[in-house]
This record gives structure tokens, sequence and C-alpha cells, in this order.
């Protein structure tokens, strides 16, 4: 089986060196088809992306397929280097068994599954504001602000996991609003950080403690007075009166600040250790000490905690959580990685300068069928051959559009003009690409360009192109282990025709015993999809390649008055049988267009 990968990243690790010591770190540009992908729509995306590279990596840096999406030729020898991209081949949908086998025959990797374009945050410029421990001082937590100019800090444990966040206001508030004595023990204020923040020694006592009983008192007054307002394990904010130190103590007090750096005797450090009282002394006088102490406590107490936080993770798409962002009052945002782990921050200036991602679309050209968000992305270039659809794009695009039977037949011929040597590998799968949307040259869409090309990628391949396509087809057309929905769905397009949203699956056969049952199968999966409102009409064709017709399955608003007024058919149980009917784009879409508008008017 074709290992199959799915996108994660829109940037490559590597850096690629360029003109003189200049070096440049390559883009990732996705080169994907339409979603319920055809092997046409596979193979090309393997094939241009693989041109690409070898344009980016050619030796004398000419290349006449546009690099930087806008019809520029560049030369890397020459002046500035241009941009430098890695393009990858991708898929918006599952791989049909047709395509399958084409894979398998070739030796090819399945390309990366890309389900969605839209920016995520990863895309974001993300601030790696460091996380810091719940125990650190609302001091320590300001000065870190400060330093870093920053209005939100994370707070984190040992395996980067978050835990909460402090803000400015949250320490504002706690300076402004807290006015209980006892608010500091209340915390459980590390003593580490009433050392810091006072600028501190401790000489009795254990410094790796907590306050956590009492209130602060400040003995201003004479040792009688202090009797009646200091209780059993108060700190007690004093100078260098030895009857004040010594009536805190005897009152049991849990800790006594000496301010000024005045000196303890010894008698008093030996009373203290006795009674379990903790001496600090701090420089500052007995004013700064009573502002500053609240600020030693610890940010857990008034952190908003892990529960209460609005976090993103890096595969958040930005569509997604704008709106979140808009009703939130919050400046900043914390992101998480996909195992829970702390990355960064973001705020909604982020989001204003976010990086949209590198796209190039084939074998498509309309929204529909385009992977989700496709018009927040980065469109380079469109190459394509069927008709002009609804996508439109901000800044102009490289789009190449030809009326052939294929997209691999226009790679083909961008392969020549660039004078890049196809593999055989890649010759194999756009070979097949082209025998299978021209239905072995039998569809009304083949050109004799089709023909050519097929032919000379067979010989480079070592195919012949008759028999292997009979193979690819009988290996498409085993449809007995698939559901309904996977029969529908695996080569399924959806079409705006006025008002009207249409969707048209095909599948292809060479002989009709490889679709007994199929029908009743499909018809109620198709109906419920009418049911439900998805479309407005569905219709499945079973074309069968040998006798070049198709089984129309035709369901929804107006369907018998739109069949019959665009083949001149009538719908029997919804069925009908459209003679040299096999081409969805040049036969099938038109001719219900032209029906749509007989009886609509339009």
């Amino acid at each position: 089986m074709a290992k199959e990968e799915k996108m994660t990243s829109t940037e490559t690790k590597k850096d690629q060196a360029g003109s003189g010591s200049q070096k440049q770190r390559k883009r990732t540009v996705c080169v994907v088809g339409h979603k319920n992908p055809d092997t046409d729509s596979i193979c090309s995306a393997i094939a241009y992306a693989y041109l690409k590279n070898q344009c980016e990596d050619s030796s004398d840096g000419q290349c006449r397929v546009p690099s930087d999406g806008q019809g520029e030729e560049f030369s890397k020898g020459q002046g500035d280097l241009p941009p430098s991209y890695n393009y990858v081949a991708a898929r918006a949908g599952r791989i049909s068994a047709e395509t399958q086998y084409v894979l398998e025959r070739f030796h090819a990797k399945a390309p990366i599954l890309l389900e969605n374009i839209g920016t995520r945050v990863k895309d974001m410029e993300i601030r790696k504001v460091e996380g810091v421990r719940s125990n650190i001082s609302l001091k320590r937590a300001w000065t870190l602000m400060q330093e870093q100019n920053i209005f939100t800090l994370p707070i984190t444990n040992s395996k980067n996991k978050l835990k909460g966040l402090i803000t400015i206001n949250d320490i504002a508030k706690s300076y402004m609003e807290e006015y209980s004595s006892s608010i500091v023990s209340t915390a459980k204020t590390p003593y580490r950080n009433i050392l810091e923040t006072l600028e501190a020694e401790m000489i009795v006592g254990d410094p790796d403690g907590v306050f956590e009983n009492g209130k602060v008192v400040i003995a201003a007054a004479n040792p009688d007075v202090m009797e009646n307002y200091i209780d059993e394990h108060d700190m007690v904010i004093l100078g260098n009166r030895y009857e004040g130190q010594l009536c805190a103590i005897e009152m049991q007090a849990g800790c006594i600040v000496v301010c000024l750096g005045a000196p303890v005797s010894r008698t008093i450090q030996s009373m203290a250790r006795e009674r379990g009282c903790t001496i600090i002394v701090t420089p500052l006088d007995t004013y700064a000490v009573a502002r500053l102490i609240n600020q030693s406590m610890p940010v857990s107490f008034f952190m908003r905690e892990e529960e209460k936080l609005l976090t993103f993770r890096l595969d958040d798409y930005t569509e997604e959580i704008r709106d979140t962002m808009s009703k939130k009052r919050y400046r900043d945002f914390p992101i998480l990685d996909r195992n829970g782990s702390y990355v960064g921050m973001i705020s909604r200036r982020n989001l204003l300068g976010v990086r949209k991602r590198n796209l190039i679309l084939v074998d498509h050209n309309e929204v529909s069928q385009a992977v989700d968000n496709v018009l927040d992305a980065e469109i380079m270039e469109i190459i394509d051959h069927h008709r002009l659809g609804s996508l439109e794009t901000i800044n102009p695009v490289y789009f190449r559009n030809q009326p052939v039977g294929c997209t691999c037949t226009i790679i083909y011929q961008m392969f020549f003009e660039n004078g890049i040597e196809i593999p055989e590998d890649i010759a194999g799968l756009m070979c097949s690409a082209i025998l299978s949307d021209t239905l072995i040259f039998r569809s009304p869409t083949c050109t004799p360009m089709d023909v050519a090309a097929a032919n000379a990628l067979a010989k480079i391949a070592g195919i012949e192109c008759e028999d292997f396509a009979k193979k690819m087809f009988a290996a498409g057309s085993d449809l007995s282990t698939k559901t309904a929905e996977e029969i529908c769905y695996q080569d399924f397009k959806k079409f705006e025709v006025g008002d009207r949203n249409i969707g048209v699956g095909q599948i292809t056969f060479m002989s009709t015993e490889e679709l007994q049952g199929i029908r009743d199968r499909i018809v109620p999966f198709l109906k419920n999809l009418v049911d439900s409102k998805e479309l407005d009409m569905v219709c499945f064709m079973m074309t069968n390649i040998i006798e070049e017709g198709t089984d129309l399955i035709c369901f929804g608003k107006d369907a018998e008055d739109i069949i019959d007024a665009s083949f001149h058919e009538k719908l029997e149980n919804g069925s009908a049988y459209l003679k040299g009917v096999v081409s969805r784009k040049k036969q099938l879409i038109p001719s219900l267009m032209t029906g749509i508008s007989q009886i609509t008017g339009a």
C-alpha cells in the first residue's frame, strides 16, 4: 500500500544555500487537486510538485514556470535571491481504488492529506514568553513584565504545563484592593519571597519556610501597648529597640522584621530560636517594609488558574479563534501544543499579521471543489483544463488553462518547455492520468495533444496504453467492498449552476457485470443527499467505457424536467441511459446548464 501522510506544517526545517553567503529558508507550497480526487488530480499534483522543485533547483536558475506566483522569470545567479520554496504534493480527500493501483504500480508515495488550508495559530507570530513558577513574588513578576515589556506572565510547572496567568491588572488589584493585615499569611507567602522583596537577610529561621499564620503588624508603640495587639504567629515589623524585640518574641510572634539593618543581640537570637520565632533583618525603613511586604506574596494567590483560562492550540484555525478573541477582553491568550505543553502567547494584534499558507491548484478552479478555506490561502498558480469557475484571488496569479482532456497533458508540455527530463515513475503517473481522464482516448474531451502526450509518456514508463488502462480501470471498478458513500464520493464534484448546487459523481467500468447491485446500494444514499438539503440536485454517472454510454441516476429539484430538457430522455425511477455521453466536463455539465436555463427561463 502507498504510504499516506498528513500535512502538519507550513514550514520546512532545511536552509537552502543561495548566492554567495546568503541563505534562505524554503517555504512550503502545497500542490493540491480537488476534493474527492480522481487519478488526474493526484498524479498532476505529484508531477507538478516534482517539476517545480526541479525548476527551483536547476543549475542555471532559469525556469519559465514562475516561482514567485507573479508571472516573472528569475535567475538565481543575478541580483537578489528570488523567493525560495519547497513544493509538496497534497490531496484533498481519499484516494480511489484506481488511483491506489496507479500509485502502487509506479512505486509512488500518496500525497499528504490536506483537509483545510486555512491559516492556523502556528502560522501566527507567537511571542515566546517564558513561563515562571507559581511561587515567585508579585514584585518579581512585575519586574519580569517590565523587563520584557509584556502585560501577561504565564505560570507553568516543571513539565512546562500551564498552571495559570498573572497580568499587570491582577498585580495592581492586589496592591490597591487588599487591605487585610493577614493577607500575607493567607497567601502562604514563602520566606524566600519576603527576603527577596525586602532585600533582607534571615538570621534565625528556615529560609525555605512559609509564613502561613498570623497578621502583619508594626510595633510603633511601647511594649505595654504592644502586648494588646500582637497575637501568636504574627509578623512584627520593628526597629532596633531591644524591649520591642523581646516583647514580640515573648508574645509568641512567628516572625520579627528588624528594619534599617539594626543589629540583633545574641540574647534575642537565642530566645527566638527557643520560641520558634524567625528573625529577618532588612536595610529598608519601616515605611518601605510596610509598603513592600504585600509584594512578596506568591503569584499563585492572584493568578487566573488553569480551569478558568482560555487557551488555543497550535493547530487551531485562525478563523475559528477570531470570534472568540474578539468577544473576550483579555489582552493575551496562551498557546499550547498538541501535548498540552505551553508554547507562547498571542494577542488580537497577531491576527493582523498572520502569514497565509501557499497553495497551487491543479485540475480545478472552483471554490466548491477546492480544499476547505481555500480563500484564506495565498494561491500562487492554477493549472487546469476545466471551465472557468467561481474562484477569485486577491493578487494576480499564474493561471494556465487549456482545452485538453487532462491536466497532466498540460504539465507534460511544461516539462518539455523547461527542458526537464521526466523520470520513469512520474511518466507512468502522468500517462495513467491521461488514460483515466480521456477514458482511453474515447472521451469527447480527448485531443490529439492528449494522445501524443500519453504515447510519449507510456514509452518512458515502459507500458502499453490499452493494456495498462484495462488493468487500471478494472482495479477501480471493483466496488464490492465499498460503502455507498465511498462509491459516490470516489470521484464527485460540486457545481454552481445559476442559484442551484448540483453534485455529480462518476464511476467507469468496462463490463456490465462489474456493476451488479451497485445501483440498489447507491440510490438511497443519493436520495438522502437531496433530502438533507445539502444539494439541490445530485447526478451519478455509471459510464461504460467500451460501449461509450452512461447510466445516469438523478434526483432532486426539477430533476425529471431538467434531464428531459437536457438530453430528451425520460427519467424512470430516477434513471436514464445516455448513449454517447461519457464526459462529465464536456457533455453532462454543459447539457445540464442548458436544460436548467430552459426550464427556469434564465
